[in-house]
């Protein structure tokens, strides 16, 4: 199992825009061999003294937090699916609208599981 995880900030009133690019996003995942994908609004995000969601994403007043994973059964079918990102695949039925979202403030990564329960 492989999960990339990201945390970004979208501007309130582009809740809906980025839950429709969200969608769009799962469902490219989901063809390209994705196990499962989570996005979530932020409801209670607290500052915090050293550190928080909002610093590690430079979000301004006005934005709140969005923090999602996508669960992949292993490194390598992330790498071809990302692959095919890169080229654009798959992408010609996107709206083609901008971001709803700063791109550049995005913070994501790759993580192999050391401890899973539940589900």
């Amino acid at each position: 199992m492989y999960v990339a995880v990201a945390a970004l900030s979208v501007p309130e009133e582009n809740r809906e825009a980025y839950k429709e690019a969200a969608e769009f996003m799962a469902n490219w995942s989901m063809d390209h061999g994705a196990i499962e994908v989570m996005e979530a609004w932020e409801q209670d995000v607290p500052d915090g003294k050293n550190t928080d969601f909002r610093k590690a994403v430079a979000a301004p007043e006005g934005e709140k937090i969005v923090a999602g994973w996508v669960i992949w059964p292993d490194k390598q079918t992330f790498e071809k699916a990302n692959e095919a990102m890169m080229k654009g695949e798959g992408f010609e039925a996107h709206p083609g609208e901008e971001m709803p979202f700063d791109g550049s403030r995005l913070i994501y990564g790759g993580f192999e599981p050391i401890l899973t329960k539940g589900r």
